[in-house]
């Protein structure tokens, strides 16, 4: 097995996915060209060697790590060029990776860690970025011209040990003058100074530091990992370290939390410097902004921010802090694997215990948007916990609850509070996004709006309402191309119109659920909601095994998520494992017996109990999702299939009327088409027989 030690330069196209099924032709040909004309050239005029192509993606080689970044710089550079002016519908852009490392040579392919490491690096760049390892990093000393940022230790998917990363950034220089001017403020770098018209503003040398380095990257959200980079040198610094200097900052220039008039968090992202510079306008990539500055930050897809504040010992009892404490970090831990939330760091809300401030304030010092309080009392073998989550801006209570429980197993009592809690909170502030979402003003949505609001359409189960929140999720992605929930629901809402609606079975149809589906896993692949979604669209396209793989995962991922086990259990049932199926489906309704979907959670469960033969259960649970007021009709045919088994006439009579009121067209020929997912002939007569039997022709 030879070896040898070579620079590998990894290559990918963003967004290839979205851009092949926009306009297929039109990208390959695009591809082709810059290939031709820019990537070939540039490697072979740097001494490189094209390893291989990858569809979307390019690995070479170099024998120097100098010529290699030179290389990369220079594609970046004529690519950017290219794309000008910049944002049109099907720009190309690329992601590129550099490692020093050894590989396996075989024949004129090469393998192994060193080029896993660079590939993973590619995969956290931004578009049109580079980031290099430390090793390449330490060979270029001064022999390229381009700043380099710290982005600190990685940890990438396939790779045991964290990475320490750079970003490149070529050619950034301060203005001539050493001043950047913005509204009646100066930043002086030469005399170390800010000034407001022409009066001096005492800082703090971090203070004056990070408005600089926010300013010169206006272009562009600053992440915090950034920011500890360039402000701390990558010394350990707590988040609300990085917060107190975000405040001061403001403050120095009279901006606050709320207004944000320059300095702007980006939630779960970072912070944005926003205020017109002094040539007039702020830049997006390459871009004025001006009036569109408002739009086109608001396309970024900020997810809504928690603080789990440590929850108050009221056992009397400072030896009982551990279990207090160890409560309130399960639930953080646990609300963090909801992707869509940003979860704030446990010692900066562990510094708000037995804080005197109100709710509002430390919303805002944290800059969380949701806050969860709790208190803990133990006495003897028994245990009470009380939780709230409260908006930080309004002071309302979204949601609150109390958890009395023995205590038999001190870890299995953690366990079972935290994802309770995590399931509760993940279904309640969704509710709560959606109402915050269809009370904001219609002018200038962002994505998570627009995103919220599909949602919101999504769950009234109407086709009507299916077809509009299909229009808003595709209206968010037009603004935020990578935002993966939108792209994941998306999918769902596609695969549920022939599922539950109208819209005749068609495999076109399937596979753009199934392409939407995958670019959600592609651009997030630590989202159970994901592979939630694409289990879903498998067993739609009657890929059984393929479903349950996605949907265990999913629980795996987050085992707090009740409507990953709802999927699963419906996926199980229509593998005839009827068993496994129940005890999923109890497991969904005990996680969130609140849930927007609890309907589905009753009526797949009715299915489950009928393909098992227990009439009486399948009629108690079909009847339990009916009476929900977001229920679909499938869940009224369900108990009419239920009934018709049991056949009792009187209730016959009422479900049948209910179902035909819903929907007129009902049929078994109906039922036929739209159960096209079912798996086993003998699952599909039982409840064909049942609706015959209740009297649906």
């Amino acid at each position: 097995m030879k070896r040898k030690l070579t620079t590998i330069v990894s290559m990918d196209v963003v967004g290839y996915s979205r851009l092949m099924e926009s306009d297929e032709e039109g990208t390959l040909e695009r591809l082709k060209e810059i290939r031709t004309n820019i990537i070939d050239p540039a490697i072979g005029q740097r001494s490189g060697r094209v390893v291989k192509l990858m569809g979307d993606g390019t690995l070479a080689e170099f024998s120097s790590v100098v010529t290699a970044l030179q290389c990369a710089i220079d594609i970046q550079e004529q690519l950017g060029k290219r794309n000008s002016p910049p944002g049109e519908k099907h720009e190309v852009k690329l992601r590129i990776g550099l490692h020093l490392g050894d590989v396996i040579v075989e024949g004129d392919d090469i393998y192994g860690d060193g080029v896993n490491v660079a590939s993973r690096l590619e995969s956290i760049a931004q578009p049109g970025g580079i980031v290099l390892s430390k090793q390449v990093h330490d060979h270029i000393g001064g022999n390229v011209q381009a700043q380099f940022v710290s982005l600190g230790e990685q940890t990438v998917k396939n790779i045991a040990r964290p990475i320490e990363a750079f970003r490149v950034d070529v050619g950034v220089t301060a203005p001539a003058s050493g001043v950047i001017r913005f509204g009646s403020y100066e930043l002086d770098s030469a005399l170390f100074e800010l000034r407001e018209s022409g009066k001096r503003v005492a800082v703090e040398p971090q203070v004056f530091n990070l408005l600089v380095y926010l300013a010169k990257n206006n272009d562009r959200t600053v992440t915090k990992d950034e920011v500890f980079a360039e402000i701390w040198d990558n010394r350990i610094v707590s988040d609300a370290a990085l917060s107190s200097q975000i405040k001061a900052a403001r403050k120095a220039i009279g901006d606050d939390g709320t207004s944000q008039h320059t300095i702007r968090t980006i939630h779960g992202r970072g912070f944005r410097f926003v205020a017109p510079l002094e040539d007039g306008k702020p830049v997006l990539n390459n871009r004025r902004i001006g009036d569109l500055e408002e739009k086109a930050l608001a396309s970024i897809a900020e997810k809504p921010s928690v603080a789990v504040l440590p929850f108050s010992n009221l056992s009397g009892d400072p030896g009982e802090d551990y279990f207090s404490d160890g409560i309130t970090e399960d639930v953080s831990i646990a609300l963090a694997k909801n992707r869509w939330l940003t979860v704030v760091a446990r010692n900066s809300a562990f510094a708000f215990r037995n804080s005197t401030d109100g709710i509002r304030s430390i919303g805002r010092q944290l800059e969380a948007d949701y806050i969860v309080t709790g208190s803990v009392r133990k006495a003897g073998t028994r245990a009470r916990i009380s939780i709230q989550v409260v908006d930080a801006e309004t002071e309302n209570s979204v949601w609150s609850e109390r958890f009395d429980r023995d205590m038999v197993d001190i870890f299995d009592l953690q366990d079972e509070i935290s994802e309770t809690v995590s399931a509760r909170i993940e279904s309640e502030l969704g509710l709560t996004e959606q109402r915050k979402a269809e009370r904001r003003p219609h002018k200038n949505l962002g994505a998570w709006d627009l995103y919220q609001l599909g949602v919101a359409q999504f769950y009234k189960f109407t086709p009507e309402a299916n077809l509009k929140s299909q229009e808003l999720l595709r209206k968010s992605l037009e603004l935020d191309p990578e935002f993966s929930s939108a792209y994941s629901r998306l999918a769902y809402a596609i695969v549920l119109s022939m599922v539950y609606f109208d819209a005749p079975p068609d495999q076109t149809v399937m596979d753009e659920a199934l392409v939407a589906a995958k670019r959600a896993i592609e651009l997030d692949d630590q989202d159970a909601n994901g592979y939630f979604t694409i289990g879903r669209v498998h067993l739609a396209r009657c890929e059984y095994s393929l479903a349950i793989d996605a949907l265990e995962h999913a629980v795996e991922l987050n085992p707090c998520l009740a409507v990953v086990y709802c999927g699963l259990g419906d996926s199980l049932a229509y593998e005839g494992r009827l068993d496994e199926a129940i005890e999923q489906f109890e497991m969904a309704i005990r996680l969130s017996p609140h849930d927007p979907f609890r309907w589905a959670f009753y009526s797949y469960r009715s299915l489950a109990h009928l393909f098992r033969g227990e009439i009486q259960d399948a009629v108690l649970w079909a009847r339990k999702s009916v009476q929900i007021p977001n229920a679909q009709y499938w869940a009224s045919a369900h108990l009419v299939a239920a009934l018709g088994h049991l056949g009792d006439e009187e209730q016959i009579k009422s479900a049948v009327g209910q179902l035909k009121k819903t929907k007129p067209e009902f049929s078994i020929d109906f039922a036929r088409e739209h159960l096209f997912y079912l798996k086993q002939a003998d699952q599909i007569e039982t409840y064909i027989e049942g609706l015959a039997k209740a009297g649906i022709a």
